[in-house]
Parts: structure tokens; sequence; C-alpha cells
């Protein structure tokens, strides 16, 4: 009796998760896709690319090229009609006096940025693999790691550094230490881009926010 009491409780639990429509199921689906990401994909992923973080949620906009609150490069337009000739009209000063030209940009990884939502794959990033262009995951003053593109290696005393500065954003910002990376803070290159994915973790994390609880990477 025991058994079959447990074999009918299992599936019970296999029809709510597979052909419930309720809300209740579609939530425990949520949860459970984000527990064996974070807890069995993640790890084994990190294993094989060779780094602690080989998925980034990207939660903001400031990789974007389009316009966020009617600003892009910290300059104000009524409306804007998103191509790259565009954002370079728009944003291409500020690399051409860090030494950056437009025929240089085109061949970047992430030419045309991405989105907040997207999921980025990252390598492992180390002096020897990584060049002016690529797209940098580092660990910066705040709990989730920023992910910008690279506009500067330089040697001091012996070290490497780096400097980052998000596509969207007008200048490489002080405030969230990106003017001067050191190595120890690098944590994965960009390699490939999965747009929307990353929805699922950002609405998770705002549904939960409310009741108190914070989730650490």
């Amino acid at each position: 009796m025991k058994r079959k009491s447990q074999g009918s409780y299992g599936k019970r639990l296999w029809r709510f998760f597979w052909y419930d429509d309720s809300v209740l199921s579609w939530i425990a689906n949520i949860i459970v896709a984000f527990l064996l990401i974070r807890y069995l994909v993640y790890p084994v992923l990190g294993i094989i690319l060779g780094t602690n973080f080989p998925l980034v949620a990207v939660i903001s906009e400031s990789m974007e090229h389009g316009l966020y609150e009617d600003k892009l490069c910290g300059k104000e337009f009524k409306f804007f009609y998103e191509s790259f000739d565009n954002y370079w009209s728009a944003c291409g000063s500020w690399y051409e006096e860090h030494g950056i030209f437009k025929e240089v940009f085109l061949d970047f990884p992430f030419l045309n940025g991405f989105d907040k939502g997207d999921v980025i794959i990252l390598w492992r990033a180390k002096l020897e693999n990584l060049q002016v262009g690529d797209v940098l995951v580092f660990q910066s003053n705040k709990p989730q790691p920023i992910i910008h593109r690279l506009v500067r290696i330089w040697q001091e005393e012996g070290e490497t550094f780096y400097q980052t500065k998000g596509d969207h954003n007008g200048n490489s910002f002080t405030p969230i230490q990106e003017t001067k990376i050191e190595e120890s803070r690098i944590l994965g290159k960009g390699m490939v881009r999965i747009p929307y994915l990353g929805w699922v973790k950002i609405l998770f994390v705002d549904a939960i926010r409310p009741l108190g609880i914070v989730i650490e990477k």
C-alpha cells in the first residue's frame, strides 16, 4: 500500500508540473528551472568553460545601442533610429578620443551591443586571450558583476590593468570601479549571446523581492 501511495503521489506531482495550467504550477516550474540551472547546469558549464561565471544575465541597459529614457551616450534624443551608423554618430567621438576608430570597432565582437534580458555565455579571461573590444565581466563594488566592453589594456609597475565602458554610457564610470580593473577582479570574457533568456531570472528576482528574499549569484 505504501509503494502504491508513493506512486500515486509521484503521478500527481508529475501532472502538476507538466500538465497543470495553474499559476502555481507555472511558478513552481520557474523555481525548479532556476534551481537546476544554478546548482547543476551552472557548475558543469563552469568546469567546461574554465570560469566560475559561465553564464550572466544582463540586468541593465548599459550595453544597448538604442535610447533608454531618451538618452544614448549621455546625449538626449527625441527620436533615434537604431543602426550602427547612427550609433557611431552619437557615440563614436568618445572612442575616437581614446584611439578606437570606426573601422576598428566594426571588427569588435557584439558589434551592436546587447540588451537587458539577454544571457551571455562566458569563457575564461586571461591576458593572452583579451584584447580591446572584447566584452569583459568583472566584479565591481556592486553585488552583481558588471558586463562592459574592454577599451584599454596597459601595464603599470609590472601589473596589467583594464578599463571598460558600457556601449550605451557616455563614459567609463569610476563609481563602479571600471577605470582601472585589476586582473583579480576579472570573471570572464563574453563569447555567445542568447537573447531574452535572462528575463526568466530578472522576473523571478523582481517577483520575490517584495518578500525580502535576496538572490546571490
